[in-house]
This record gives structure tokens, sequence and C-alpha cells, in this order.
């Protein structure tokens, strides 16, 4: 059954669902089904099914033997990834803004989730720029400066599949060939930067740099976004630079708070 709220749709069994979710993960005990029935006032049935359905999804853990439920692995992996990604922001973002006022270009800042990259923030200025990406889009690896960024300081383990798929076309300028990408990341290793010209979106470029951890692996990167025709090449000379010394002091920062990004590596 769904309940229609304005233009939003509640699917009420899910809504339930996460108010067991929730009761359980907030008592900090383990907890019993009587006290979850009596403290949320759904029927007992009901709420069986709901603990053990999300003790089966791994976002909580049934203790058969003492019969009693608490967090679970995967709840617990997805809150400590959440609060790694807003630590991260928070030490991105008056780098990002900074950039973003000083250029007059939109910044973004993505993580890399297998092939593709995943914007986490973006900060924009206003000028017109016909950008599609939004925070939780994801693209592709190899059509963007953030993933080449990404691309060039990951262990090859990592990279070696990436060349070995078919990699989609976004424009008509996109690279495609495994072989051309690996020279190109390695030019990016190189310098330090990445650029991408019309091989995401067309009419856009892109200059990306990493986010190192203190092992050298990319927890992120950030890029520069801008139309192809604003982009002079002074200015692009100008905006890598700078992009590679906001990337450093977020670099360290990061690298002061330990523990502070686990999960990000996969």
């Amino acid at each position: 059954m769904t309940k229609k709220i304005g233009d939003d749709y509640v699917v009420q069994p899910v809504m339930k669902a996460l108010q067991v979710l929730e009761y359980v993960t907030r008592q900090g005990r383990d907890v019993t089904l009587t006290e979850a029935v009596q403290e949320l006032k759904l029927p007992k049935t009901t709420v069986f099914r709901y603990l053990q359905t999300l003790s089966a999804a791994s976002f909580l853990e049934h203790d058969v033997k003492r019969d009693r439920y608490r967090s679970g692995g995967r709840f617990r992996e997805l809150a400590r990834v959440d609060r790694s990604f807003q630590e991260l922001r928070d030490h991105a973002q008056p780098e990002m803004r900074r950039l973003a006022e000083t250029f007059r270009e939109t910044v973004n800042l993505a993580v890399l989730s297998a092939s593709e990259i995943v914007y986490i923030d973006i900060v924009d200025t206003g000028r017109p720029v016909r950008m599609q990406a939004r925070v939780g889009h994801r693209h592709p690896v190899h059509s963007t400066s953030l993933g080449k960024a990404m691309a060039a300081y990951l262990p090859s383990e990592s990279l070696d599949p990436i060349y070995q798929m078919a990699l989609p076309a976004m424009t008509i300028n996109t690279l495609t060939d495994g072989r051309s990408l690996r020279r190109q990341v390695d030019d990016v290793r190189r310098r330090g930067y990445a650029i991408e010209v019309g091989e995401n979106e067309d009419g856009l470029m892109c200059i990306g740099v990493p986010i190192l951890d203190g092992s050298g692996y990319p927890v992120a990167a950030m890029s520069l976004s801008a139309p192809e025709n604003r982009m002079r090449r002074d200015m692009t000379a100008q905006a890598a630079e700078a992009l590679k010394d906001a990337a450093m002091r977020i670099s360290t920062r990061i690298r002061d708070v330990p523990g502070s990004f686990p999960g990000m590596h996969g």
C-alpha cells in the first residue's frame, strides 16, 4: 500500500521497517522482540518479520540463542562510510569554494566506486554552464578527469580490469581504447592532473586532481569544470596548479585524522 503526500509517495511497510531499524540501532544495547513491539506499538508478527528481514540483509544482527537484536555489520559499514564522506566534504569545501570564487567556475568532488566515479559535492558559481552532473550521479572513470586523476594512483590490479573492459562512448570524443587510456593515465601520473575535453559531456572541459591518503591511495578527486570556450590555455595552466595545491592541502588535513576514511578503497 502506498500513501500519497503531495507529490511524494511513501511505502508504508518500508517506513515501518525503518522505524524498527531506527529503534534497535538507537538503543545502544541488544533488544528483544517484546521491547520493540511495546515501544513501536505495531503488531508482534509485523515487527518480527521486519526484524528477521533486516537481519537477513545484515542491517541487524540476531543473537538466536538469546533471541535479541542489535545493529548489524552492513548498517555500521554504511554509517562509517557516510561519516567518512562527510568528513571529506568538510575538509574539501573551503578549498572548493576558494577555487570556485577564484576561477568563477564549477568545482566537483567525487569518490571511486568500481569503474565509476560518484559525485559527493559540487560548488556552483551560478555562471551559465551546461553541466549535467549532480551530487549522487555516477560517470565512467575513463571519460572523466576525476576518474583519470584517481586511476593514475590506483594499484595495477585495480586498473587492469578497467583497461580490458568495454569502454562506452559518452560523446564522440570519449577515449574508448584501453591501451590509449593506459597511456593517458601514465601521463596524468607524471604531471599530477588530468584534463578531459568533451569526453564526458559535449562542450565541457574538466581539470581533475587526486586527493591522496597517507599511503598514496586516491580516496577522492576534485575537478574544475567549464565550457571549452571559457578555458583559455593560460587559465587552464593556472587552474591545474591551483587544484594541485588545494588537493595537497586537503590530503594533509585528512592524513592528520587517523582512520578517517575506511571503506573508500572498494
